[in-house]
């Protein structure tokens, strides 16, 4: 069944995601995750990356610095005949600890959700590939 469908990926942010003071880390990063966690479902689902259509919430609920590790996750809610609801959430899973040295990190359990989101993709039906795998 494509509802429930669910995609994980994790990944550190670095200084280069740092936007601004502090070190601190644009909200856009967890809506670009989003976006290539909405992608690889696509792929699962139909064999084509789709396309974003809108998102129709998105909550902020903590802040994410460079150093932090974030796992954002995506699952399908509903398919339509060319559009797939989807809810996304962010969570930090560890986070820079700078207060105990320059290298050290602490994992956060349970971690902290830092975003979350619902949204709805599109697949052309002429795109369609259901259950493509290579």
């Amino acid at each position: 069944m494509s509802e429930g469908l669910t995609v994980t990926i994790r990944l550190r942010m670095s200084s280069h995601d740092a936007h601004y003071g502090g070190n601190l880390v644009d909200g856009a990063r967890m809506l670009g995750l989003f976006g290539d966690v909405a992608t690889e479902l696509l792929i699962r689902l139909d064999g084509d990356e789709g396309l974003f259509r809108a998102y129709d919430s998105v909550e902020f609920l903590a802040p994410v610095y460079a150093g932090d590790y974030i796992e954002a996750v995506g699952t399908i809610s509903k398919v339509g005949n060319t559009s797939r609801a989807m809810t996304f959430e962010a969570r930090k899973v560890i986070r820079a600890a700078p207060e105990i040295n320059d290298s050290a990190a602490v994992v956060i359990d349970p971690p902290i959700v830092v975003c979350r989101a619902k949204g709805t993709c599109v697949t052309p039906k002429e795109k369609q590939r259901l259950g493509a795998k290579g």
